[in-house]
């Protein structure tokens, strides 16, 4: 069942140490051990004041710099993702949404930041310009940006420094330059040739040139190692530290946005920015194997994640080989039906309501388990949503708080749109909704789309053990229980368990396998009928994890090794 919010007293776990010894002298207790069975060669970091992890060691080594200040760790969170808008602008920007899961002083909270369509943007419209799906590129999929408001929203209930403090490493980034790393770069690429298709008419043109002017200075994407400068962010990064995040939806910037979207034939206008407002949500769990698994709920896909865990506890996961054919069809299968689930009914709910409880009653699980069949794949659901960029971030402090976070533009620099002389790149996230009339999630004027971005917690009998996430679109849910089974299940340690090879149920219905599968694994799963194809480890997402042991206090971080980012901690 799933509850609303966790018991507000801390304690010690009852069963969470079963692996370890308790004599005095002993070993620190953790549910997992510390060798490293898969390829990283990562060690899991360790520190007891304060740690962060992200994709991008500078933009971790940001929000490090807040917590040696005397911080905490919302104040880590938020100074790490500005520092992401800047050195990872691939992923996400000053237009992105975001959402966060806050836990503090013994209870955790839900922050759901993520902004709505366009008063004046219909489906009707949308249709009659000959669409039959949402396209992922110029003003049609732009939805108002929520990130803004998170960072203001998280400091304004919890932060303990103010946002002209916390903003300073961003704002040096950009105005000094930063290397690009290689992951990184090799995703700029990526954008470079995605939007350097010849467009049709003037407006196609100046949103072209104008992206191009500020991401593709050289007339290329940069380079690994090359620096990249970023000076139209500077000022819009002091204005909206000044103005707490106020100027971005009731001032300069917003007038900014505005403009340009009239003058080049958007749909936002600055009533529309004028109305956002994040709101706090109640999260959602489920309780696998004794472990309480949050996630945000709909407009969220973190629903997803926790209908397929209820499946799997069904099996005996823990005496099947961990990576095996059998063990993956399970998790594949599961999958399916929770994305199945996730298609039908995830959307804005405020606008529709969404049966979120009753689609996480265990007697539910029962039900969709019971089609599944040991050694043979079902007919494939109907396809999702497909491949997106995005950044995960997670943060401890030494006074127990911890906070998950995402933030993303979704497709790489989101819609191709940056506001000229801000440096703000605008979202797609309106690729999110469907144009099916009738369909929950069908385009509204002031909806708020299907999500992909979910941050995930982890708790026990009420006391917190971890922040943790995988970014990549709908590899996401994907990603939380496979890393949540390799925890849970198979006792790995927090860096083992985001780096063993994962399984991705691709939108087309096909079975994606990472390098690190034994080759028998992708021949077994065939002739289970799986349509199984090898993917490059970038389609597999990218996840962090900061895991807190309830009885010393110690931090114990994991970053993911398919991105450029790190760990760390003091």
């Amino acid at each position: 069942m799933s509850r609303g919010t966790a018991p507000k007293t801390l304690g010690r776990p009852s069963a969470i140490l079963s692996n370890a010894q308790s004599a005095k002298g002993s070993a620190l207790l953790y549910p997992f051990d510390f060798s490293q069975p898969y390829p990283s060669r990562r060690s899991p970091v360790m520190a007891r004041r304060g740690m962060v992890a992200t994709s991008h060691p500078l933009a971790a080594q940001a929000g490090l710099q807040m917590l040696v200040q005397g911080g905490n760790a919302v104040d880590a969170i938020v100074a790490t993702a500005a520092a992401l808008t800047v050195v990872e602008p691939t992923s996400n920007g000053l237009g992105s949404d975001a959402f966060a899961l806050v836990w503090h002083q013994g209870r955790l909270y839900g922050l759901n930041a993520s902004g709505r369509a366009p008063m004046a943007l219909t489906a009707d419209l949308v249709r009659g310009l000959g669409y039959t799906s949402m396209p992922a590129d110029g003003w049609l999929p732009v939805t108002v940006p929520g990130a803004v408001s998170a960072w203001a929203e998280l400091l304004h209930r919890f932060g303990s420094m103010p946002m002209t403090e916390v903003l300073k490493p961003a704002i040096t980034y950009a105005e000094e330059g930063y290397p690009v790393p290689p992951v990184i770069a090799g995703y700029w690429r990526a954008a470079e040739m995605r939007f350097a298709r010849p467009e049709a008419g003037p407006a196609e043109k100046r949103l072209a040139e104008d992206f191009r002017k500020a991401f593709l200075p050289e007339g290329r994407a940069p380079r690994p190692g090359e620096v990249f400068r970023f000076p139209e962010q500077v000022e819009s990064l002091r204005i909206i530290a000044e103005s707490d995040g106020e100027a971005f939806y009731r001032g300069a910037l917003a007038d900014a946005i505005a403009r340009y979207a009239a003058e080049t034939g958007g749909y936002i206008a600055r009533e529309d920015l004028a109305a956002h407002r994040p709101e706090w949500v109640e999260p959602i769990s489920t309780n696998y194997r004794g472990y309480d698994v949050w996630e945000i709920p709909p407009n969220g896909q973190g629903l997803a994640a926790l209908i397929a865990l209820n499946i799997l506890e069904g099996y005996d996961i823990a005496s099947l080989k961990h990576l095996s054919a059998p063990q993956v069809h399970l998790v594949i299968e599961a999958l399916r039906l929770a994305f199945a689930d996730a298609h039908a009914y995830i959307a804005d709910p405020a606008a529709v309501p969404v049966p979120t409880f009753a689609l996480l009653e265990k007697s539910y699980a029962a039900e969709r388990r019971s089609l599944i069949a040991p050694g043979r794949a079902m007919t494939p659901p109907p396809p999702g949503l497909g491949h997106s960029d995005t950044v995960y971030l997670c943060a401890a402090d030494g006074n127990g708080t911890m906070v998950s976070y995402i933030q993303s533009n979704f497709r790489g620099f989101g819609a191709g749109i940056v506001v000229p002389g801000t440096g703000i790149s605008l979202q797609d996230r309106g690729n999110g909704f469907s144009l099916e009339p009738g369909h929950p999630n069908e385009l509204a004027p002031g909806k708020r789309p299907y999500h992909t971005i979910i941050p995930s917690f982890l708790t026990k009998d009420g006391v917190p053990l971890a922040a943790y996430g995988v970014m990549g679109g709908d590899m996401q849910p994907q990603g939380h229980v496979q890393v949540v089974l390799g925890i849970v299940d198979y006792h790995l340690n927090p860096q083992a368990a985001i780096d063993a090879a994962r399984v991705h149920v691709a939108e087309d219905g096909a079975v994606e396998l990472e390098p690190g599968f034994a080759p028998e694994v992708a021949q077994e799963l065939a002739a289970y009928g799986h349509q199984v194809r090898n993917q490059h480890p970038m389609w597999f997402g990218g996840g962090q994890m900061i895991w807190r042991d309830p009885e010393t206090g110690v931090l114990v971080g994991a970053s993911e090794p398919r991105k450029d980012g790190q760990a760390v901690g003091w």
